[in-house]
């Protein structure tokens, strides 16, 4: 269940209050008239089936209570009530497989904002991924997976163009390609600094190394496993299972992928410089495009749902 708290104009209350009563999947409508201050008006709240949530969400702003007011939605963790339990009954489809839209634009929105700490989290995930790759340390490529932020500007690619929301697309893609030019960057530094101090070497970058090979040697499997990640780490964060987040993170190798093509430039071994490149490559065109056909099919699958419903 979602809880959300609106407050509207005193002139438009009643109009919100009908749409409430009539929405299937809905429960526990309160009003408090005058009892917003900033900006006045009246406080509406009430608790709605999350599979219900898209829809409800869409007619309010029709009304342009987020123009005029104000609407705040929560996630209910847990909820004692018969009401409660009708409405998710009364509601079509499943919860965990619905789609808030305005809340995943939010989410990605935010992931895709090119910060101090995104940039931080990017160049220390690299400089992870630069040891893993001299080492041939598969525990340190996973380490440096887990911790990139990359995913949430990719997903913010693909809702950018299936919401046709080309601010969102530039701010993603800024994110993107600044933040893997910044990491790479700072990690052939990184790379000069460690070989001067005995760490790195280029007999380690040029060894056998079968732990991480894969990561310079792209095939169709990278490209196979990127497609799998981008559609499981896309409806993890459009439904509410969002716990397969963190395997998606390690199934992609888009920052051990620049971290080996950052230390391979430092010692001028283009070849697998541009091997590297390939597979990062390869891992983003295929996040994006199962990302992308993953949000339509959700689309296209709700929609059907809703004409569906009596």
């Amino acid at each position: 269940m979602l809880h959300l708290r609106l407050i509207t104009p005193a002139d438009a209350t009643d109009d919100v209050v009908r749409l409430i009563e009539k929405t299937v999947g809905t429960a526990h409508l309160a009003v408090l008239p005058g009892a917003a201050r900033s900006p006045a008006g009246d406080v509406v709240m009430c608790d709605v089936a999350r599979e219900a949530g898209d829809g409800l969400l869409a007619r309010l702003r029709e009304l342009g209570i987020d123009e005029t007011g104000s609407i705040a939605v929560e996630n209910i963790d847990l909820s004692l009530s018969r009401r409660a339990d009708e409405a998710e009954d009364d509601a079509p489809g499943e919860g965990a497989d619905a789609v808030l839209w305005d809340q995943l634009t939010e989410a990605t929105h935010e992931e895709s904002t090119l910060s101090a700490t995104y940039l931080a989290f990017m160049v220390i995930a690299t400089m992870i991924a630069a040891c893993g790759v001299v080492l041939d340390n598969a525990i340190l490529i996973v380490g440096a997976m887990a911790v990139g932020p990359d995913f949430g500007p990719v997903v913010g690619v693909c809702t950018a163009l299936v919401r046709r929301a080309p601010r969102l697309a530039l701010r993603a893609l800024t994110a993107l390609l600044v933040g893997f030019a910044v990491s790479m960057v700072v990690t052939v530094g990184f790379s000069y600094f460690m070989d001067a101090v005995g760490l790195f070497s280029r007999a380690q970058l040029e060894a056998d190394r079968p732990n991480t090979s894969f990561i310079f040697n792209p095939d169709w499997f990278s490209f196979v496993v990127a497609v799998l990640a981008g559609a499981a780490g896309t409806l993890s964060l459009t439904s509410a299972k969002s716990g397969a987040l963190v395997g998606v993170a390690i199934s992609v190798t888009t920052v051990p992928a620049a971290a080996n093509a950052a230390v391979a430039f430092s010692y001028h071994e283009y070849r697998q410089a541009w091997g590297s490149t390939q597979q990062l490559l390869l891992n983003l065109a295929g996040i994006v495009l199962a990302g992308t056909l993953t949000l339509l099919a959700q689309k296209w699958f709700w929609a059907r749902t809703r004409q569906s419903a009596p």
